[in-house]
């Protein structure tokens, strides 16, 4: 009972997501000084096991089965509950996605553990070996940091809140698992639509600029969509402008929509409400444009430009041309 265990509920290849539980993985296997494998399940698992290896799993368990090619719930609680009677983890690792939500809670239930969900960030007691995680309550408001005293610690990391790990093209050991019975999958997949999307997404752009309720209507985005082409980034919304029907809701940010952290997010018109926020603390930069000083969105920025964006966005725009022409 020594391993931290990385949960990749992925089909084919690795997502982002993925690469961020094994470098969050990674570096806490290091502060725990014990070694970190991965659970991989699916049709076909070859792949994926390999993937993982090189990015630092040095062994890797695997549930591969016909019926598990599509991800369902109870089909895979099953296998990672084999998975870890298998491997006796000390900590398992999810990224809080819709997967993660699912399978987090009732794993733990299974193992007679306990979970958390949507965890920034941990430190650990190197003599103790006591994990404290962070996580955001009262809709991000405020941070409490919690523990898990049970074993194993059945954990979901906040998306976007550890970077993916370097890759050491490492080959894992493979070891597979054949659970005792995995229930039937209640559906069957009649058709698969890949959303189209034109440009950076949001959950990996560097640069958002982002457009609330307080820009008026649908045409003002065409502001914020050349500034932020000039940046090298992406257009985001808050839930206010999507509601309105202003922007797609593939655009939201925020505790409903997506969970984003670039580099820089500049938030303009938008009031900065507790579910907004919950979706760019990971930001290492927020820059806020707004005409209400008391707007909450100034306590999160680190620079605030009190004025009609109308005023601002224009000469920031030329500015920007001459900087990026030059």
């Amino acid at each position: 009972m020594s391993s931290v265990l990385a949960c990749l509920i992925d089909q084919g290849k690795l997502s982002r997501d993925s690469l961020e539980v094994l470098g969050a993985g990674r570096l806490l296997a290091a502060e725990l000084g014990t070694g970190l494998a991965a659970a991989v399940i699916g049709g076909e698992t070859e792949a994926l096991s390999a993937a993982a290896g090189e990015y630092g799993a040095g062994k890797v368990y695997s549930v591969q089965d016909p019926v598990l090619e599509q991800y369902y719930c109870d089909g895979y609680l099953a296998a990672l509950e084999a998975v870890c009677r298998e491997c006796n983890p000390l900590v398992v690792l999810f990224v809080t996605n819709l997967p993660g939500r699912e399978l987090a809670p009732r794993l733990a239930r299974r193992l007679g553990s306990a979970s958390l969900v949507d965890c920034l960030s941990f430190t650990v007691n190197r003599e103790t070996r006591r994990i404290v995680f962070t996580k955001p309550v009262f809709g991000g408001k405020a941070l409490a940091r919690a523990v898990v005293n049970a074993v194993p610690a059945v954990v979901a990391l906040r998306r976007r809140s550890f970077e993916p790990p370097r890759q050491d093209g490492i080959a894992p050991e493979v070891v597979p698992v054949k659970p005792a019975s995995i229930p039937p999958t209640p559906f069957r997949v009649l058709e698969q639509v890949e959303e189209q999307q034109a440009g950076i997404r949001l959950e990996d752009a560097r640069v958002i600029v982002a457009g609330g309720q307080g820009l008026g209507g649908p045409e003002n985005f065409k502001q914020l969509e050349e500034l932020s082409a000039l940046l090298g980034g992406t257009v985001g919304a808050s839930r206010a402008a999507v509601d309105n029907g202003w922007v797609s809701s593939s655009k939201q940010v925020g505790q409903t929509g997506k969970i984003v952290a670039p580099d820089l997010y500049l938030a303009v018109g938008i009031s900065g409400a507790s579910q907004h926020l919950a979706g760019v603390s990971g930001a290492k930069v927020i820059v806020a444009i707004n005409i209400d000083p008391e707007a909450p969105i100034f306590g999160a920025a680190r620079l605030g430009v009190v004025s009609d964006y109308r005023e601002v966005l224009p000469p920031l725009i030329e500015k920007v041309k001459m900087l990026t022409s030059g």
